[in-house]
């Protein structure tokens, strides 16, 4: 047969053990998780043999365009199956089939060159094959793969699995979420619910959220540890349809524009999921679409560092870029920070100054709700304004005061100052 093909088919066919052990060798070295291989001959020997046998079926079938078979994607899925079953990490896999795909595109080169360039027509043949049923190997490789994790894991599990692999970017999503029954659509809202104190046990999100994942059909997880003891839940809201033109206007602040892309119980996902963690919470939010989620999460994390934490009530709301962005930019400028922490260390004289600036500018300065939520009779809302005034020498009703005493009151109760 392959004397009726042309010179590129013939090399890569010829160079195709080599290569698998090349591979295997690759992976071995540059893949820790694999390092198993070096201790086990037998796992080493399947893994050599599934090289080979995907590298010499791309020469059969490559000339002609023809496509994986069905009994082709299945043998790829074994392989999935196998290494899930061993315990590969989603990280792991990832790093294998970029590097087999690297690996392969290599060889399509050397053979190239081998056969001093070959003719163009062999190569565009090649990688008009490549490309599709590449694409259907992976599909193939991460089914298997996930059908092992539904067997393995628990529900939540699979739900942070899923939410980590939108935030890498990983492909392995698509099966993860047909595992879950979750939709994945274009535009998400990145979610941070940041916390003072992580769970000591993880096992908290399996038994107390797993019953509202299930409810408002959204991928979870938590955030990595800090070095501070704090901690944070991550959350992907899923935006409406109608974000994608947005986008295009206004990137990164869809809720900010146009807060009827958000479903419509956002505001109370946000507070259950705040009940159920059973503490104050800060909560950040960014917008993006599907492929920018990574930086999209380092933003709204940014965002509830500089959110006030709040108790899970009707006051608890999701902050955007446009409720903190004041505060955003005094965190990288020491010295205003430390200004406007000496302007609130004035205000601790006062009877409840803070917490009455910060139902003042929570209610559009409107004296009269402003007193409603404070349960207290407007005289003494406007003697506490007075008495600001007086220990600040900032009228908290001025332009002035808005600026300054607006993001005293928020950094301070972000809990930035301990």
């Amino acid at each position: 047969m392959l004397a009726s093909v042309g010179s590129l088919f013939a090399e890569l066919a010829r160079r195709a053990s080599a290569n698998a052990r090349r591979e295997v060798e690759a992976y071995t070295r540059e893949i820790p998780e694999i390092g198993l291989l070096d201790r086990s001959p037998r796992a080493r020997a399947a893994t050599l043999e599934h090289s080979l046998w995907l590298r010499r079926r791309t020469v059969e079938l490559s000339p002609d365009n023809q496509a994986l078979t069905d009994d082709d994607l299945d043998h790829i899925a074994s392989m999935g199956e196998l290494r899930a079953g061993a315990g590969m990490s989603l990280d792991a896999r990832q790093r294998v089939l970029w590097l087999h795909t690297a690996l392969m595109l290599r060889e399509i080169n050397e053979a190239t060159e081998a056969q001093r360039g070959g003719g163009v027509e062999e190569i565009m043949r090649m990688m008009t094959w490549f490309a599709p049923q590449g694409e259907r190997g992976i599909g193939a490789y991460c089914q298997g793969f996930v059908r092992v994790l539904r067997r393995r894991t628990q529900y939540v599990e699979q739900v942070a699995l899923l939410t980590r692999s939108l935030l890498n970017g990983d492909p392995i999503s698509v099966e993860l979420a047909s595992a879950v029954d979750m939709e994945l659509p274009d535009h998400w809202a990145v979610t941070v619910f940041r916390m003072p104190d992580r769970p000591g046990d993880d096992r908290f999100l399996e038994y107390e959220i797993e019953t509202l994942v299930k409810s408002h059909r959204v991928p979870v997880m938590w955030g990595a540890e800090t070095g501070d003891g704090s901690g944070e839940l991550i959350a992907l809201i899923p935006l409406g349809s109608g974000a994608t033109k947005a986008e295009t206007v206004a990137p990164h602040a869809v809720l900010d524009l146009l807060p009827d892309l958000a479903p419509d119980h956002f505001s109370e996902l946000v507070r259950d999921f705040a009940r159920a963690l059973g503490q104050p919470c800060a909560v950040g939010t960014a917008t993006a679409p599907l492929p920018e989620l990574a930086d999209a999460l380092d933003r709204a994390r940014r965002i509830s560092r500089a959110a006030p934490l709040r108790r899970a009530s009707a006051r608890l709301r999701p902050h955007t870029l446009a409720d903190v962005f004041v505060e955003l930019a005094v965190v990288d400028v020491p010295f205003v920070d430390a200004w406007l922490r000496d302007v609130a260390r004035r205000l601790d004289s006062g009877p409840d100054l803070l917490v009455t600036l910060d139902a003042y500018y929570r209610h559009d300065m409107h004296r009269g709700a402003t007193a409603t939520a404070l349960n207290v009779h407007i005289r003494t809302l406007d003697y506490r304004l007075r008495r600001v005034r007086e220990l600040t020498g900032i009228d908290p009703g001025s332009a002035r005061g808005v600026r300054t005493l607006s993001a005293v009151v928020t950094r301070r109760l972000s809990g930035a100052w301990r």
